[in-house]
């Protein structure tokens, strides 16, 4: 254990930017994830098709590969910009087909009278979206995007993978490296990724909770 406790500035540090590139990764699926969510349930049928083919695709492939494809693949395209930022592009387009999907379901709970109602009054497509339909898919779902989230930041420690150092994973592995104590080091930043996960769990179920009582 004295490789943890004189390391925890270490450990502090990485959980601190795994938190960030899960941060920004999250948010960069939401705007995704809704705008294909729209696509999706939109009466153009090119956007329909798009936005089906889309998720059809991301889904089958596994994060690690389109991790690899895009820190290599962007510089042999001419785009080039910071790895954790690269990462961050990848696992947002990744997780936005889960958050479609998980919007759509929502989206499918709204009852039929409440948008035949918001029609009946002259409400635009745009103003039925978001005035009527989106606030109450995503409360819906709530329980379902912290879910989300929680597998957003596990799978924020595949950016080890590619070469990003500074989050959890990737600074317990240079601790592991330089002291050969792998069941204390990673037994360490399971605790850490567990206790940030089951904190989300335990907020996103109080928060539901609560809207439940308001709906």
């Amino acid at each position: 254990m004295g490789v943890v406790t004189s390391h925890l500035d270490v450990f502090a540090e990485g959980l601190l930017t795994s938190l960030q590139i899960s941060a920004a990764t999250f948010l960069l699926a939401a705007a995704g994830g809704v705008l294909l969510s729209c696509c999706r349930i939109s009466p153009v049928g090119p956007l329909r098709w798009f936005a089906a083919g889309y998720v059809t695709a991301v889904r089958g492939v596994p994060l690690l590969v389109l991790l690899t494809l895009f820190v290599f693949g962007l510089p042999e395209a001419g785009v080039v910009y910071s790895l954790p930022w690269t990462v961050v592009t990848a696992m947002g387009a990744y997780w936005a087909a889960f958050f479609c999907e998980t919007v759509r379901a929502g989206i499918r709970s709204v009852p039929t009278g409440q948008i035949e109602a918001a029609r009946a009054l002259g409400l635009t497509g745009r103003q039925l979206l978001s005035s009527v339909v989106l606030p109450q898919a995503l409360r819906s779902v709530l329980q379902p995007l912290a879910s989300l989230l929680i597998a957003v930041i596990l799978n924020s420690s595949l950016a080890a993978a590619v070469g990003v150092t500074d989050e959890l994973t990737g600074q317990t592995v240079l601790l592991d490296q330089r002291y050969a104590q792998p069941l204390v080091t990673f037994t360490a930043a399971a605790a850490c990724y567990a206790l940030l996960t089951g904190t989300i769990g335990r907020l996103a179920a109080v928060l539901d909770g609560r809207l439940a009582v308001r709906r």
